[in-house]
């Protein structure tokens, strides 16, 4: 696994397979977020299997895919409450974690300057530049 961390609350990762789980757990992590849609590649996980993996180790599990059509709000929204609600670090993934960082970094939009957001992205690792402008707004 490749965990980047953008900071004390969230990391992201590219595609991860159940046996990853239990060493999810281990690194404290309490939730883990699902961003790659079932599909895309015919080797990847189902949602499902790593949803029972994700519960049998005891961490709650949210699957908010970002494919083809693109960011909607219904996503950033469902982003900011699982990160909101969460009593501990969350690791988000989907295929490369890009997907992972842009909805994070649209979920903080008007919680902190735009440029921390995209410095924080960049010290993971994610160019989050493009996204000045709606990091900006709430």
């Amino acid at each position: 696994m490749d965990v980047k961390r953008i900071n004390d609350h969230v990391s992201v990762s590219p595609q991860i397979n159940p046996e990853d789980v239990a060493a999810i757990k281990a690194q404290g992590f309490v939730a883990i977020i699902n961003n790659r849609p079932d599909g895309e590649s015919p080797d990847q996980p189902t949602s499902a299997t790593i949803e029972q993996a994700a519960h049998d180790a005891g961490l709650a599990y949210h699957y908010i895919p970002l494919g083809r059509e693109g960011v909607s709000a219904q996503m950033v929204e469902e982003t900011k409450q699982v990160l909101e609600g969460s009593t501990g670090p969350v690791f988000c993934y989907c295929r490369s974690g890009t997907r992972s960082t842009t909805l994070w970094a649209l979920s903080q939009a008007g919680k902190a300057p735009a440029s921390e957001i995209i410095s924080a992205a960049a010290n993971a690792g994610y160019d989050m530049s493009h996204l000045a402008g709606h990091l900006s707004q709430k």
